[in-house]
C-alpha cells in the first residue's frame, strides 16, 4: 500500500465559523495518533475546543505553530498513513481531489509519490472555493500563501472585511451567530409546525424518580424529551441529517444538538451523540457533562461536538416563552423547539381537566419533507411521552 500524506486542517465547528486560533498543540513530530485522539487546542468564538483527529497516522509535519489565527481549511500539520484513500488522479485541468470524512469538513490530499503539483492545480479546500463561488472568483488567477500554493480564505477575502476594531467575546459570538441564522433565512426554505403536547405523565412520573435524590442527582424533563425525539426520529429520517451540495444526506446516527444559553451572552450548540441508544441516566449524565464544559473555562467541548449534530433541540425551560420557533442550522435540515411546561385545560372524555402541557414546534426545510411529515412525527413525539417509563 502507498504513503499517504493526511492534512490535519482548522476544522469548521459549524456554519459561524470561519476562522480559529491554535492554542496548543498536544502532539510532536513522530508520535503516532488514531482516531478520536486529541491533537490541539483551539479557540474559537465559542471558547476553547478539544481537536480530535479523524486519522491513524504519524506526525511528519507540524506547519503552523501556537499561538495563531489562521481561516477554516489552513493546514496545521501532516500525517504519514498508510491508508489507502479513494483519490482521482491530478492533472493541470483538474483540482486537487478532496477526500470528504466529517459532514462539514473537507481535507485537501496530496499524495506522496515524489512527484511535483502540475502546473496549473488549483489546491483549495471546499470553504475556499465555496466562498470565491459567492464572489464570483475564478480560482485559477489567484495566487495561494497557503503550504504548495493553497489559496485560502485570506488570499480571496476583501481587505475592508477584516475591522482592526476590538470585539468582545459576546459580541463575537453574536455576529458569529448572526452570520449563520441569516445564511440559514436566506438559503433554507422553511416549514414551522406547532403541537400542545400533555406531558402529565412525564411530570408524574419524575415525581416519582426523583422522590428520593438529591437536587444534583435528578433527572430533568430535558432528558425525557430528548429520548422521546430521539426515538421517534428512528421512522421519521427526513428530520435527521444533512442538505450538502443539493441532496439530502440521511444520517443513521441520532446526534442531537443542544442549545446552550452562555453566561457571557450568545449561545453553544454541543451534540450528544447516538441518543436513541442511550438510557435516561445516561442522558442526564451527558447533558450536565456538556452544559458544565460549555459554561466553564477549564472545560473543552471535543469539536466532535460541535461538528456532528444531526439535529437540534431548543429549550426554553422554566423561566421562558410558551413557545419558540427556531432557524435551522445548516447544513441540518430540522430544529425542534419546546416552550415552557405550563398548565392548560384540556378537554378528556367530555370533561374538562387542568394537564401539564409543553408546546413543541418544528421548523423543518421544505426541500427534505413536507408539513404532513411534520405533523406526523409532532403527533408520534406526543404518544412517546404518553409512556415515559417505556423511554
Amino acid at each position: 500500500m502507498d504513503q499517504y500524506s493526511y492534512e490535519i486542517t482548522m476544522p469548521s465547528l459549524g456554519a459561524d465559523m470561519t476562522e480559529g486560533t491554535l492554542v496548543e498543540w498536544l502532539i510532536n513530530i513522530g508520535d503516532e495518533v488514531k482516531k478520536g485522539d486529541i491533537v490541539a487546542v483551539i479557540e474559537t468564538q465559542k471558547g476553547a475546543i478539544d481537536m480530535e483527529i479523524y486519522q491513524e497516522g504519524k506526525v511528519s509535519e507540524i506547519l503552523v505553530q501556537p499561538v495563531t489565527k489562521v481561516p477554516v481549511g489552513t493546514v496545521l500539520a501532516r500525517l504519514a498513513t498508510a491508508v489507502e484513500f479513494v483519490v482521482e488522479e491530478v492533472d493541470a485541468s483538474k483540482d486537487a481531489a478532496l477526500v470528504k470524512t466529517e459532514p462539514h469538513v473537507e481535507y485537501v490530499v496530496n499524495v506522496k509519490k515524489e512527484m511535483a503539483v502540475p502546473v496549473g492545480t488549483v489546491i483549495a479546500s471546499p470553504v475556499v472555493r465555496k466562498r470565491a463561488q459567492e464572489q464570483h472568483l475564478d480560482l485559477s488567477n489567484i495566487k495561494g500563501s497557503g503550504p504548495s500554493g493553497a489559496i485560502l480564505l485570506r488570499d480571496i477575502e476583501p481587505a475592508s472585511s477584516v475591522s482592526s476594531k476590538s470585539v468582545t467575546p459576546a459580541e463575537s459570538i453574536r455576529a458569529a451567530i448572526a452570520r449563520a441564522m441569516e445564511k440559514s433565512k436566506k438559503e433554507i426554505p422553511h416549514y414551522y409546525i406547532t403541537l400542545d403536547i400533555d406531558i402529565s405523565p412525564v411530570q408524574q412520573w419524575l415525581q416519582k424518580e426523583n422522590a428520593d435524590k438529591e437536587p444534583e442527582q435528578r433527572m430533568l424533563l430535558l432528558a425525557v424529551l430528548l429520548k422521546a425525539v430521539a426515538t421517534t426520529l428512528i421512522k421519521y429520517p427526513q428530520l435527521n441529517g444533512y442538505y450538502i451540495d443539493g441532496s439530502f444526506k440521511e444520517n443513521k446516527a441520532i446526534n442531537i444538538g443542544n442549545v446552550i444559553s452562555l453566561r457571557e451572552g450568545g449561545l453553544m450548540v454541543p451534540a450528544i451523540h447516538d441518543v436513541e441508544q442511550m438510557s435516561l441516566t445516561e442522558i442526564m449524565d451527558a447533558i450536565r457533562d456538556i452544559s458544565s464544559r460549555s459554561r466553564s473555562r477549564g472545560g473543552h467541548l471535543r469539536s466532535s461536538e460541535l461538528m456532528d449534530a444531526t439535529i437540534t433541540i431548543t429549550s426554553m425551560g422554566e423561566r421562558g416563552s410558551d413557545s419558540v420557533l427556531g432557524v435551522i442550522y445548516p447544513p441540518q435540515v430540522a430544529i425542534i423547539g419546546f416552550g415552557k411546561p405550563r398548565q392548560l385545560p384540556q378537554v378528556r372524555e367530555s370533561e374538562i381537566v387542568v394537564c401539564d402541557v409543553i408546546t413543541t414546534s418544528l421548523s423543518a426545510d421544505h426541500r427534505v419533507s413536507d408539513g404532513i411529515v411534520g405533523a406526523k412525527f409532532l403527533n408520534a413525539l406526543a404518544k412517546k411521552l404518553q409512556k415515559p417509563e417505556l423511554l
